[in-house]
C-alpha cells in the first residue's frame, strides 16, 4: 500500500490528536467532561435504541456559566462517549434551561405517525419568566424539531419554576411530571405530553431548606430487591446548605400513587444524597430496559460556590461516574438508598495489587511500591487496634494529599482535602467531609474511585457516598494504606489501574 505526502500529514495529524486528546492539565479521563466550555447539570437521560443519551447544560462560547443551551453525547456503555452537536439551542422563548427526556413508546403525542420517538421535556427561560416546553426527534436524537405549541405549561406567577422531570406511570396509564417550584415540587399529569394538568405538590415544609430546589427526579425501587414490596424515590437539589456546604441532593421515601406523594419520614428529617461537596443536579436515565432492571444516574460534579472559577482549561465541569442506586434495609432497620459505580467500570480495570489478611501497623505502607494517577481500591479492613486508618491518595511528598480516613473513637469518616493540590481559586475549597459511621462488626468497606481531579468514596457496600474535585501536581501519584496508634487487618484490598476513555 502506498501513502502519498498528503495522506501522510493527514495520518500523522490524527496519530499526534489520537495521543494528546484530552490530554491537559486536570482533565478527567473516565468521567464525562465537554471538549471545551462550561458545563453543568445533566439533562436529557434517555437510552433508546441501544445508546444512552446524555444532554447537559452547555454555554458553547464561554467558560462560565451563560446562555444555556444543551449539549449532546452518547454512549452505548455509559463509559465511553462520544460528542455530537448542540441538541437544543436558545430562541425566541429564550434560553434551555434543565429538563428530561422520554421514549414516547406508543406516540401518545401524535408526533411520530404511530411509531417511537423521543420528546424533550425542558424550560424555556426568557427575562427571568420560566416556562415549560417540549421538543421532539425523528433520527433518534440528532436533529430536534420545537414543538409549535410551546410553552406547554406556563408560568403563573413563580420566579423558580423549572427542571421538568417527566416519566410514564403505569398505574395511571398517564404521562407524569416533577416540576421544582421555588422551595417545593409540583406534579403535573398528562395523557398526550402536550397538554397538562396541576395535581398537587410537596416539600413546602418537608426537609432541607438552605436553598432554592432544583432538578427532581421520581422513580420506584424495590427494597432488598424484593419485586413486591417497593417505594418511592423522590429526590431533589438544593441550591445551598447542603451537609457539606453550597449546593447538594437530599431524597425523600414514600408512596405515589401518580397524583400525591406522601414521605414515609417525619418532615425533619433529611436523607443526604452525597456527604461531599461535588454532586449536584442529580438525574437517572430514562427507559433502561427491563431486562437490565437497573436505576442509574449521574450528577453535576461541581458547587455552586466556586464552579465558575475551578482551575481547568478550555473545559469547565464533569459528571460523576454513572451509578447505580438501590434501596436497602439497613442493620438498624431502617430503609436507605444506596449507591455504587455501575459495573461497566470493570472493562477499563487493570488489577495492579492484590491483598489479603495481611497486617496493615503505623510506620508501614502496604502501597509503598504504587504510584497511579487513575485508579480504583476496594478494601475491606477490620479494626484491631489502631485509633485511626485509611487512605493517602494522589500524594506528593510531604506537602500534599487527599485523605480518607476513619477516626476510630468518633466514628466518622473524613474526606480531607486541604492539602489536595490547589485551591486559592476560591475560600470554599479547602476543608473536610465527616460523617458519622459506626463500624459494623468491627469492619470498614470503602470503594473509591480517583481520577485526574475527583476521588469518589464509597462506604460500606454504598450506604455513604463522599465525592469531591481535587487539582493535585502532575508528581501526586503516590498511594498511602495509613495507619496511627496501633495496627488493622486488611482482610482484602484490590487496586485497579483504570485506563482512559477518551483515546
Amino acid at each position: 500500500m502506498y501513502i502519498v505526502r498528503s495522506d501522510i500529514m493527514a495520518f500523522t495529524k490524527g496519530m499526534e490528536q489520537k495521543t494528546t486528546y484530552y490530554t491537559e492539565r486536570y482533565r478527567p479521563q473516565f468521567h464525562f467532561t465537554p471538549e471545551a466550555n462550561w458545563m453543568n447539570d445533566p439533562n436529557g437521560m434517555v437510552y433508546y435504541e441501544g445508546e444512552y443519551h446524555l444532554f447537559y447544560q452547555y454555554h458553547p462560547h464561554s467558560l462560565k456559566w451563560g446562555p444555556m443551551h444543551w449539549g449532546h453525547a452518547i454512549s452505548r456503555d455509559m463509559v465511553h462517549w462520544e460528542h455530537l452537536p448542540i441538541g437544543l439551542e436558545p430562541d425566541e422563548l429564550g434560553t434551555i434551561f434543565s429538563g428530561s427526556a422520554v421514549v414516547d413508546w406508543n406516540d401518545t403525542s401524535g408526533l411520530f405517525q404511530g411509531k417511537s420517538g423521543l420528546v424533550a421535556i425542558f424550560t424555556h427561560t426568557k427575562d427571568e419568566l420560566q416556562r415549560q416546553s417540549i421538543a421532539y426527534s425523528h433520527d433518534k436524537g440528532r436533529t430536534w424539531i420545537k414543538y409549535a405549541g410551546n410553552p406547554v405549561i406556563e408560568n403563573l406567577g413563580i420566579k423558580d419554576f423549572r427542571d421538568p422531570k417527566v416519566f410514564w406511570h403505569e398505574e395511571t396509564n398517564r404521562w407524569v411530571m416533577v416540576l421544582a417550584a421555588g422551595q417545593k415540587v409540583m406534579f403535573y399529569s398528562s395523557t398526550n405530553l402536550l397538554k397538562w394538568e396541576f395535581v398537587s405538590e410537596f416539600g413546602s415544609c418537608d426537609g432541607a431548606h438552605g436553598g432554592v430546589w432544583e432538578c427532581p427526579d421520581l422513580f420506584e425501587l424495590p427494597v432488598d430487591g424484593n419485586p413486591n414490596q417497593k417505594k418511592w424515590v423522590l429526590q431533589v437539589d438544593l441550591g445551598d446548605g447542603s451537609v457539606a456546604g453550597g449546593s447538594g441532593g437530599q431524597y425523600f421515601l414514600g408512596t405515589f400513587d401518580g397524583k400525591t406523594f406522601l414521605n414515609d419520614h417525619a418532615p425533619s428529617e433529611i436523607l443526604w444524597l452525597d456527604y461531599g461537596k461535588d454532586f449536584y443536579a442529580t438525574q437517572s436515565f430514562s427507559d433502561i430496559p427491563e431486562e437490565d432492571g437497573r436505576r442509574i444516574w449521574m450528577a453535576w460534579m461541581s458547587n455552586w460556590k466556586y464552579a465558575n472559577d475551578v482551575p481547568t482549561f478550555p473545559w469547565r465541569s464533569a459528571m460523576s461516574f454513572p451509578r447505580e442506586v438501590e434501596l436497602k434495609t439497613m442493620s438498624d432497620g431502617q430503609v436507605k438508598l444506596v449507591q455504587k459505580p455501575i459495573r461497566e467500570i470493570e472493562t477499563i480495570r487493570t488489577e495492579i495489587v492484590k491483598i489479603a489478611n495481611e497486617v496493615g501497623r503505623e510506620c508501614d505502607n502496604l502501597l509503598a511500591d504504587v504510584q497511579e494517577t487513575l485508579f480504583e481500591i476496594e478494601a475491606e479492613i477490620e479494626l484491631l487496634t489502631a485509633s485511626e486508618f485509611g487512605f493517602k491518595l494522589r500524594k506528593s511528598g510531604m506537602e500534599q494529599e487527599t485523605l480518607v480516613g476513619y477516626d476510630v473513637e468518633k466514628q466518622v469518616l473524613v474526606v480531607d482535602r486541604d492539602c489536595s493540590g490547589e485551591h486559592d481559586f476560591s475560600e470554599h475549597f479547602k476543608g473536610s467531609n465527616i460523617v458519622n459511621l459506626p463500624l459494623t462488626n468491627g469492619m470498614l468497606k470503602l470503594r473509591i474511585l480517583v481520577d485526574t481531579s475527583s476521588v469518589e468514596v464509597f462506604a460500606n457496600e454504598g450506604e455513604i457516598a463522599l465525592t469531591n474535585l481535587i487539582f493535585p501536581d502532575k508528581e501526586g501519584q503516590d498511594v498511602e494504606l495509613y495507619v496511627k496508634g496501633g495496627e488493622v487487618n486488611v482482610i482484602s484490598l484490590n487496586l485497579y489501574r483504570l485506563k482512559t476513555t477518551w483515546r
